[in-house]
C-alpha cells in the first residue's frame, strides 16, 4: 500500500512512524496544484491538510482507495467527487480540543493582564530604573465575576466554558447551528451575548450561517471594555471592521489565531493598526501543541488501518 502525504510540512517535525509502518509512505513537505497531480498517480491512500482534492486530482489517482484529512475541516476536499468515485474521506476530530482551550485562555489572560507590557517593563530596564517597588500604571482586569460569551458551543466551546467557570466567570453562549443543545449554560441571541459579555470567544466553523457573523454593527454592540477572541475560523469576523473598532476604542482589544486569508497578507488592515498593543496575534497555531500533533498522527493512522 502506497501512502502519499502531499503537505507534510503542516505537521512540522512530528514523527510519522505510525503511518509509515502501514505501508510505503512518501511525505512531500508541500505540493503545488500542478505537483500534486504528478504525485498521486500510484497512491492507494492520500493524506492532505490544506492541499485541495479536486475531481481533476482524483482522475490522476486510479488506485486511490482512501483520502485522509490531517485536520478536522474537510472544506479543501471535493466530497461529491470522492463519493462519485466511491472513495471514503476520513478526518481527525477532537485531537486539538485541549490545545485550543489552552490557547484561548493564554490570549484572554494576556489581554486582561497586560502581559506584554509588564514583561517589557522588566526586560527594558524601566522597572529597575524606577523608585516604586511595583509598576502600577496598568492595573489588570480579573476574570472572576466577568461574563464570557461563547460563539459556538461544540466540544471546544464546552471545555472553554468549564475552564471559565473555574475562573469564576459567568458563561453564556450563542448557538450558530440553532440547536442550543447544551443545557448547562444559558443560550442567548447573538445581540444579547454581545451586549452582556466582557469577553467574546469564537469557536465556530465557517459556513453559510457564520460567514461575516461579526462585523461593524456587531462590534458596536459590545462593551467598550470587552475583548473579542477568534480561535474558530477567520471568515467569521470582518477583519477590517475589527481593526477599526479596536483602534477607535469601540472594544478594548482582540486576539486572533485565524484569518480570512492564510498566511495573513502583508497588507492586512490588522497589520496597520494604530494601537498594536491592544491586539494579540498567533499564526494559526492554537491547534498545534506537541501533544495534539501526536494525537493527530495517531488518528490518521487509525483511519488508514480501518479504511485503507
Amino acid at each position: 500500500m502506497k501512502i502519499v502525504f502531499l503537505d507534510a510540512a503542516t505537521l512540522g517535525d512530528t514523527p510519522l512512524d505510525e503511518i509509515a509502518a502501514l505501508g510505503e509512505l512518501v511525505a512531500w513537505p508541500s505540493s503545488t496544484p500542478e505537483e500534486a497531480l504528478e504525485r498521486v498517480g500510484d497512491c492507494d491512500v492520500l493524506i492532505v491538510n490544506k492541499v485541495r482534492v479536486t475531481g481533476a486530482l482524483l482522475a490522476r489517482a486510479p488506485r486511490l482507495k482512501l483520502v485522509c484529512e490531517a485536520a478536522t475541516g474537510v472544506n479543501n476536499i471535493d466530497l461529491e467527487a470522492c463519493a462519485a468515485r466511491g472513495i471514503p474521506v476520513r478526518n481527525a476530530a477532537g485531537y486539538s480540543t485541549d490545545a485550543v482551550v489552552q490557547s484561548t485562555f493564554a490570549h484572554l489572560l494576556s489581554l486582561a493582564g497586560h502581559s506584554p507590557y509588564f514583561d517589557d517593563c522588566v526586560k527594558s530596564g524601566r522597572y529597575s530604573a524606577g523608585t516604586l517597588f511595583c509598576d502600577i500604571s496598568h492595573p489588570y482586569t480579573e476574570l472572576f465575576g466577568k461574563t464570557l460569551g461563547i460563539v459556538g458551543m461544540g466540544a471546544i466551546g464546552t471545555k472553554v466554558a468549564a475552564v471559565a467557570t473555574a475562573f469564576g466567570m459567568r458563561v453564556i453562549y450563542f448557538s450558530t447551528s440553532g440547536t442550543s443543545h447544551n443545557r448547562d449554560y444559558p443560550s442567548v441571541p447573538l445581540e444579547v451575548l454581545l451586549k452582556e459579555s466582557d469577553a467574546v470567544t469564537i469557536h465556530a466553523p465557517l459556513n453559510e450561517r457564520t460567514a461575516g457573523l461579526i462585523g461593524e454593527a456587531e462590534l458596536g454592540r459590545m462593551k467598550p471594555t470587552a475583548f473579542l477572541l477568534n480561535l474558530g475560523r477567520g471568515g467569521v469576523v470582518d477583519e477590517a471592521a475589527l481593526a477599526r473598532a479596536v483602534d477607535a476604542g469601540t472594544i478594548a482589544g482582540a486576539a486572533l489565531d485565524v484569518y480570512s486569508s492564510e498566511p495573513l497578507p502583508a497588507d492586512s488592515p490588522l497589520l496597520r493598526v494604530q494601537h498594536p498593543e491592544r491586539f494579540r496575534f498567533t499564526p494559526h497555531i492554537a491547534w498545534a501543541s506537541r501533544e495534539a500533533l501526536g494525537r493527530l498522527v495517531h488518528q490518521v493512522a487509525e483511519n488508514i488501518r480501518k479504511n485503507g
